[in-house]
């Protein structure tokens, strides 16, 4: 199975990961954000490059969602450990529920399979929403750490910043998760409901 260049950029994303943990645990907030930033130009290029030039693969589906995680992932747990890159620390609550929800979804997602077949389960408004506030937040809790190094007025402002995308993100997070699950018992009932006979 050759590498296709979408690929490529997926497995340059998770490459990039112990290098933004490095420069976090190093304090190097501005070196963090310019590899974060990068990454996420690595996942916008890849679902381009794939779509246009119709490199899509079954390599591809599984490495680009995985680099996504690992990536965001790290930089969840990494921002919650206090004294780093960071002026505003994350919680390490909301770091644990992050990790949870994702580990959720992954579980029900693979009981579903083996017990129902269920292969698709396309992600929801809301899961998409907290997706993009997550990769929000870390961008302004690197942000705010620059700013401390740099301006401390402007670093105020961005710590409260910071706090409200933090405590967003454990809002959007949670209620994402529990309208999965119900998402999921739902599939379920409609499976396990006894199929009517039509009217005559």
């Amino acid at each position: 199975m050759s590498l296709t260049i979408p690929n490529l950029l997926s497995l340059l994303r998770m490459a990039l990961v112990p290098v933004f943990i490095i420069a976090v645990r190093y304090g190097e907030p501005k070196k963090a954000l310019l590899i974060f930033l990068a990454a996420g130009i690595t996942d916008a290029l890849d679902g381009f490059i794939a779509r246009i030039a119709k490199q899509q693969s079954l390599l591809g589906t599984y490495l680009d969602p995985i680099a996504d995680k690992l990536l965001l992932t790290s930089a969840w747990v990494v921002l919650a450990i206090p004294n780093l890159a960071q002026s505003a620390p994350v919680p390490l609550w909301v770091t644990i529920l992050v990790i949870s929800r994702d580990l959720l979804i992954v579980i029900v997602a693979l009981v579903l399979y083996l017990a129902l077949g269920v292969r698709k389960f396309p992600p929801t408004v809301i899961s998409k929403v907290t997706t993009v506030v997550q990769v929000t937040t870390v961008v302004v809790v690197l942000i705010a750490g620059i700013a401390a190094k740099e301006t401390a007025r402007l670093a105020v402002a961005l710590d409260f910043l910071a706090d409200f995308f933090i405590y967003l993100t454990a809002a959007l997070t949670l209620a994402s998760g529990l309208y999965y699950v119900y998402r999921s018992s739902s599939l379920v009932g409609d499976k396990d409901r006894p199929v009517e006979p039509a009217e005559e």
